[in-house]
């Protein structure tokens, strides 16, 4: 007999005996009856069943699966977005604009590299290196709007890498101010990727900074460990694209040793100024790259027809 069924039996004797039983009694037995009350002893919380635990355990690791292992331990920062609208920066979400088309445009080609959606899919395709042939040009500011831009596409995730080691300007520009980055990576092994990748408020736009200036570093550039770098971020996620925004050919050492490791290459060229011979220069010193492409800047000349004049600003 379980403890409810002598409960009740208990209170129908008292009943038939002429004991006037009311809900207090019920609740709480009469002072005679509860000193032969064996008292409660502490009980212990029950163990959860193991098919629980194992199913909550499993629960925990697939979420954790789910987040690329680069990113996991990464730092999130939060762009200054209306300083970036200031400088001339793509933002997502602002008004459409004149400058949004133009990407949309520039990035068509390449993203049809990146999917192998031409004759022949480019080696490291998915990493597009940014330069020009002088400082000036304007590669900084292209690289962050094709960056941007990239982010702002349904199956794609961007990671722009500040790789301008001498002059690093790109995370400054979207008023973010870092320390350690590209360079630290290659100085120091034992550093792991996640340590120095920054999540950003954009979303899918991943930033990794320059780092720690070094003497040396065309040599790291140009080292196994950047090649094996390169080779991670090339075949770890598919849908990632990496833009690097590199130093200008002619005067630095660091982009043509670059070049040589890059999928597809922006030549940026400003209107009106770069002289030609100069650029056919800066062209000689990427041939080696799967594909190069060029992308007139700073043009204030008429826009055409293309343009559809209600998407100008």
């Amino acid at each position: 007999m379980n403890t409810i069924e002598q409960a009740a039996k208990r209170l129908e004797e008292l009943r038939r005996a002429g004991v006037e039983i009311g809900p207090a009694d019920i609740a709480r037995p009469p002072a005679a009856d509860a000193a032969t009350q064996p008292q409660p002893r502490p009980v212990a919380a029950a163990p959860a069943p193991a098919a629980l635990t194992a199913v909550s355990s499993e629960t925990a690791r697939i979420s954790r699966d789910e987040v690329p292992a680069d990113l996991r331990r990464s730092r999130h920062v939060d762009l200054d977005l209306q300083r970036m609208a200031r400088c001339g920066l793509l933002v997502p979400g602002n008004p459409r604009s004149q400058l949004e088309e133009e990407f949309r445009i520039i990035k068509r080609p390449l993203l049809e590299n990146v999917r192998g959606q031409t004759a022949s899919r480019p080696k490291r395709a998915n990493i597009i290196m940014v330069t020009s042939a002088l400082p000036g040009e304007g590669k900084t500011q292209t690289a962050i709007n094709l960056a941007v831009s990239i982010a702002m596409e349904l199956d794609h995730t961007v990671l722009l890498v500040e790789a301008d080691v001498i002059r690093p300007s790109a995370l400054d520009r979207m008023g973010v101010s870092v320390s350690k980055g590209l360079l630290d990576l290659l100085t120091a092994p034992q550093t792991d990727l996640s340590e120095v990748l920054l999540k950003t408020n954009i979303p899918k736009l991943t930033l990794l900074p320059a780092g720690t200036s070094s003497s040396r570093s065309t040599e790291l550039l140009a080292s196994a460990a950047m090649d094996a770098l390169l080779e991670e971020l090339a075949t770890t996620y598919p849908d990632r694209v990496i833009v690097f925004d590199t130093p200008p050919l002619l005067p630095s050492t660091e982009s043509r040793v670059l070049a040589t490791s890059m999928g597809q290459v922006v030549m940026v060229v400003e209107s009106g100024k770069t002289p030609l011979n100069t650029v056919k220069q800066a062209f000689a010193m990427v041939q080696e790259c799967p594909v190069v492409m060029s992308m007139l800047n700073k043009y204030t000349g008429p826009k055409g027809n293309r343009t559809y004049g209600y998407y100008a600003p």
